[in-house]
């Protein structure tokens, strides 16, 4: 979720009503691979268009289990021009058997889900990212938040020929390209079935990536130390190697210019680098910057380049058409550098001698020098702040990047601990990034291999929220696929996800600006086999609600009932003393345990008395005769203040 939609969302929790123009239910989705509404709805000039479409083969109604691409089209009524840089929201929630569609359920049930009550989450939130390591064991775990950030499930595991070295997204983040130097290949991973699909070769051991900002040009660089080494280019659209091209011993470092005119490309072994026009694919210099060209940047503000040189401690800014224009004099033993987001200061770490210098890219010199804890490894950034990972200790430092840049000022760092060991402990060191931003958070992702978890870590805070665990493997490096609805054409809001559990479903659709909410409808059909399980492992027993109707009235009693029933032969199961009721309001506001009473002819109640208008969720267990307190919501009740009538007594 981006961060507009997620203060947008902030501002609206506790609301219980949203607003009174509201969309109308349309006619029922089908579940199939066609748009679900292709007339679309509209509203306050507003034209929504809801589709739903299978990703891979597969013919027929939707079923459960399937990969499903939903897109949402936001289009102006009059003028029919696309409406961009809209932050929707929207969720799947199955609708219990019997329950018809009203608008204001629909107005609630998203201001229970907008609100991020743990009692009553939607079968699928469509604003959710995953997190993804890339593990020691030629293995990607990609984890699905739950419940914020105390708890994870595993979505899938990916399993490659060898371990990967170098990491990226394609374009609209649909395909991960992962170098594997042991395999001689770069695995194409399809993220929205989280499986392997397609190998590139590029004819050596393919080490660093880089992808150009137009997303058709996978570059890749060779992880050998021979002359003839250098890198390979890759047309994504047609899946071919465009190019390969030998630049000088490595290994080498990779670097793309923002606007994919220049490749840079470092040649440790040969004391070069070398410059290579993106749109021919020829090689036009080979620059002298020292001994060995170990990391390669580019400052968006200065718009040049430049080579770090670990062994000389030396900076190097170049330029395509003039070769090397200035030489910045440091300390041997520098590592990584990188830019801030504004592109004027650059962040360069030394890991011999455990320092950080900030070089001001409108000066071309280095204005400041400050000490970190041992070995800088890594620097990340966020809105805010600069990250400053380390080999030898666990702690993380963080700088401010308003207070850069101040010459001959000391550099203000404040640190927390990025786990429980230093992350070097044990595990092999990668050029992919160990440390991310969250999406639509001031918060970091911080893999520990040596801990082999994931930590969440939110700005401003002494040290981690919480942690992902990553299944007993070593995380090398962390990515984040974002899978909340997100522009990918004008006006046409998309996002995937995996269907589960079959049955009717509401798709709640919201918009802040101008404030609208509709529920389309969808079924999603059984998958025969898994039905078939599904129904070996079911309790004995089914619950049959009994109550007259949904509407209840806040402050007046409401009287519950339900009759068991065996699913062998139907009849009514009497004696159970067990059974456990949890009715709450949503977003959690309030709630309710009891036991229910035993009524006798299979049918047992309790009562309660709504304090206030909302959703009410009802769910029964028994331990005795194996069902679980929440594991499914059975009955949904809409309490609404009494009205005038009602006070009077009149009928």
């Amino acid at each position: 979720m981006n961060p507009s939609m997620a203060s947008r969302i902030v501002r609206t929790l506790g609301v219980s009503t949203l607003a009174a123009g509201c969309l109308l239910l349309g006619a029922p989705a089908r579940a199939e691979s066609v748009p679900q509404d292709p007339a679309g709805i509209e509203e306050e000039g507003v034209q929504i268009r809801f589709a739903i479409e299978r990703i891979g083969d597969g013919s027929g109604p939707l079923a459960e289990g399937d990969q499903v691409r939903v897109r949402f089209d936001v289009t102006d009524t009059a003028s029919k021009a696309p409406l961009s840089g809209l932050y929707p929201a929207a969720w799947m929630d199955r609708v219990p058997t019997g329950v018809r569609y009203e608008r204001e359920t629909c107005e609630e049930k998203v201001s229970t889900f907008l609100g991020g009550s743990l009692f009553s989450q939607p079968e699928l939130n469509l604003n959710v990212y995953y997190v993804l390591a890339l593990n020691d064991d030629a293995t990607i775990t990609i984890v699905d938040p739950l419940f914020g950030f105390g708890s994870t499930k595993l979505l899938a595991l990916v399993e490659l020929e060898a371990r990967g070295e170098d990491w990226v997204l394609g374009p609209k983040g649909r395909r991960l390209y992962v170098s594997m130097p042991a395999a001689g290949k770069i695995a194409v991973v399809d993220t929205e079935i989280w499986k392997v699909v397609a190998d590139l070769d590029p004819g050596f051991a393919p080490a660093r990536l880089a992808l150009g900002a137009s997303g058709r040009q996978l570059w890749v660089s060779d992880d050998g130390s021979s002359e003839g080494s250098g890198v390979a280019v890759f047309d994504l659209e047609t899946g071919i190697l465009a190019a390969r091209l030998a630049t000088g011993a490595g290994p080498h470092d990779l670097l793309l210019d923002p606007a994919d005119r220049f490749a840079y490309v470092s040649n440790f072994g040969q004391g070069t680098v070398s410059v290579i026009d993106a749109r021919t694919l020829t090689r036009v210099a080979d620059v002298p910057t020292g001994p060995s060209p170990s990391s390669l940047a580019f400052s968006s503000a200065a718009g040049t380049a430049y080579a770090v040189d670990h062994n000389a401690g030396t900076v190097t800014v170049l330029s395509p058409t003039r070769g090397a224009i200035a030489r910045i004099e440091a300390k041997p033993g520098l590592g990584e550098m990188r830019f801030a987001p504004d592109g004027r200061f650059g962040f360069l770490v030394n890991t011999d001698t455990d320092q950080l210098r900030i070089l001001d890219a409108s000066r071309q010199r280095i204005v400041q020098t400050g000490s970190t804890e041992k070995g800088p490894h890594q620097v990340t950034f966020t809105d805010e702040l600069a990250y400053i990972r380390h080999l030898g200790s666990e702690l993380v430092l963080m700088v401010p990047l308003d207070e850069v840049g101040r010459e001959g000022q000391p550099i203000s760092v404040v640190d927390f601990p990025g786990g429980q060991r230093p992350p070097a402990v044990g595990a092999a060191l990668l050029p992919a990034a160990s440390i991310v931003q969250a999406p639509g958070a001031a918060a970091v992702l911080v893999a520990n291999p040596a801990d082999k978890i994931i930590y969440f870590y939110k700005e401003g805070m002494a040290a981690p929220m919480g942690s992902f665990q990553n299944y007993n493997r070593q995380p090398l490096a962390v990515q984040v696929v974002d899978r909340s609805l997100r522009e990918q054409d004008p006006g046409s809001y998309e996002t995937t996800v995996q269907l589960r559990r079959p049955g009717s479903y509401d798709v709640a659709f919201y918009l802040d600006s101008p404030e609208l909410v509709h529920c389309f409808q969808l079924e999603v059909a059984a998958d025969p086999v898994r039905e078939q399980e599904r129904q070996a492992a079911l309790p004995k027993v089914r619950i049959e609600p009994l109550i007259a109707s949904r509407q209840i009235t806040v402050g007046q009693a409401v009287n519950v009932e339900f009759r068991l029933l065996s699913r062998l032969d139907q009849s009514t199961v009497e004696g159970v003393s067990d059974l456990s009721t949890l009715t709450f309001l949503g977003p959690g506001l309030w709630q309710s345990r009891q036991v229910a009473e035993d009524r006798g002819d299979g049918v047992y109640g309790f009562s309660f008395t709504p304090p206030r208008p909302g959703i009410y969720y009802v769910f029964v267990g028994s331990e005795s005769l194996g069902i679980k307190l929440q594991e499914s919501r059975y009955l949904l009740l809409n309490a609404r203040e009494a009205s005038p009538a009602d006070a009077s007594g009149m009928p």
